[in-house]
């Protein structure tokens, strides 16, 4: 087939789409419910195809934005590969639905992301591993330990002190007007990185709160920010997999807006990750000190 008669790819998926709705109101005081029609706008959630050195390794549902930054820091955190210097290359590229086997109207995105022979390597031998296992059913993995629950500790940081209740809520109270999707439509989670002093440097948007924090991690790894002093805050509750992610990457503190769970917390606990929850001004709760901080006492 010639250049000038291969189809066009399929356009990008946006992020945001418009839908006909109608609102059904109580009703009034005659009596009557009421019905208005109106445009809504909706979070897109679409399938992304993560590929590595040409084989599919998962699917998820996010947001379609910053996905290099979205692979990037999904192999980082994930344990796909060591370092940004092991990432070769990111291609991103819509599928059309009905190549990829999708219900009409759901089209998809996939990412090529090329790797090192060393990490793909232990890629692959990580999935014949599976292959041949019985499933425990827990959170969809081979068995207990493929959690990744247990890695090295956070060292002990002298700045984790000062991540104290005003800078954590003043980098909570900036949060809300940088969710520029979710201001549109809702449903959108965001995942920022302050500076030790609370200023609020950047934040991206998804669908999926592990989505987003993915993003965030690749964009800091990119620029080379992940050793820098500063935390993570998060417009989610605080569970196992989200404090996992930073500590395995060398975030030293997180902070959520709501509440986190207990396996949350005790991963904080056992990583030395300093951990704040329910951020919600005038008030929040430290859950966790942090690696060299007093132990919490009441």
């Amino acid at each position: 087939m010639s250049c000038a008669a291969r189809p066009l790819p399929p356009p990008a998926v946006a992020p945001l789409s418009e839908h006909a709705v109608a609102l059904h109101r109580l009703p009034d005081a005659a009596g009557a419910v009421q019905v208005i029609a109106q445009q809504r706008t909706l979070a897109s959630e679409v399938p992304i195809a993560l590929v590595f050195n040409g084989i599919s390794h998962a699917v998820m549902l996010a947001t379609p934005m910053n996905l290099e930054e979205f692979a990037l820091g999904f192999a980082l955190s994930e344990g796909l590969i060591d370092s940004a210097a092991d990432c070769f290359g990111i291609e991103v590229a819509p599928v059309a639905a009905r190549a990829a086997g999708l219900p009409e109207g759901m089209d998809g995105m996939e990412v090529q992301v090329e790797i090192s022979s060393r990490c793909f390597a232990r890629l692959k031998d990580h999935r014949r591993s599976m292959s041949g296992r019985t499933g425990c059913g827990v959170c969809g993995v081979e068995s207990f330990a493929a959690l990744d629950l247990s890695f090295a500790p956070l060292p002990a940081r002298a700045w984790v002190a000062d991540i104290e209740l005003p800078v954590v809520l003043r980098a909570i109270d900036a949060l809300k007007d940088k969710q520029l999707l979710n201001a549109r439509a809702g449903a959108i989670h965001a995942a920022g990185w302050a500076l030790a002093d609370g200023q609020l440097c950047d934040v991206v948007e998804d669908v999926g709160r592990h989505n987003a924090l993915d993003k965030l991690l690749g964009r800091l790894a990119r620029s080379a920010r992940l050793g820098e002093p500063g935390f993570v805050v998060l417009s989610s509750r605080g569970s196992h997999e989200l404090v996992r992610k930073c500590a395995k990457l060398g975030i030293g503190a997180l902070a959520t807006i709501s509440a986190p769970t207990a396996m949350g917390v005790r991963m904080a606990e056992l990583t030395g990750l300093r951990f704040w929850g329910l951020c919600r001004a005038p008030n929040a709760v430290l859950y966790a000190p942090g690696a060299g901080q007093p132990a919490i006492a009441i």
